[in-house]
């Protein structure tokens, strides 16, 4: 399932759209284990943040494995919070992946991080 988010107001995308960063998005989506899967990884099109990634609703909250816009980029797994910390945060980044590994890398390496951390039961 694909989501578009903009101006705050989360829908459902009506046509799927075909952008570079879309269809690796939805190449390292189908290498995602299991518990990924059970965790409900969505594509997420967020244009107020301005990323695409895949977005699983954890025990810690959101987690997003961001897509790199350019080339030479770094794939960044994210931990949204609901609610600012104290510090003002509203992310937290919690693991980098250079963009030298294949889909097939970069869903083992962010599955196998939250499942190592306790993110996913």
């Amino acid at each position: 399932m694909e989501i578009t988010i903009s101006e705050g107001i989360v829908r459902r995308a009506k046509e799927a759209q075909n952008t570079p960063r879309v269809i690796e998005a939805r190449r390292i989506a189908s290498f995602l284990s299991l518990a990924c899967q059970r965790a409900g990884a969505k594509i997420v099109h967020n244009e107020d943040a301005g990323y695409v990634g895949i977005r699983m609703d954890t025990k810690a909250g959101p987690v997003v494995l961001e897509v790199p816009a350019e080339a030479g980029g770094v794939y960044r797994l994210v931990n949204e919070f609901v609610e600012a910390d104290d510090k003002g945060r509203t992310e937290r980044e919690i693991l980098r992946i250079p963009q030298i590994y294949k889909a097939q890398g970069i869903a083992l390496m962010s599955s196998d991080f939250l499942r190592s951390r306790g993110f996913l039961g």
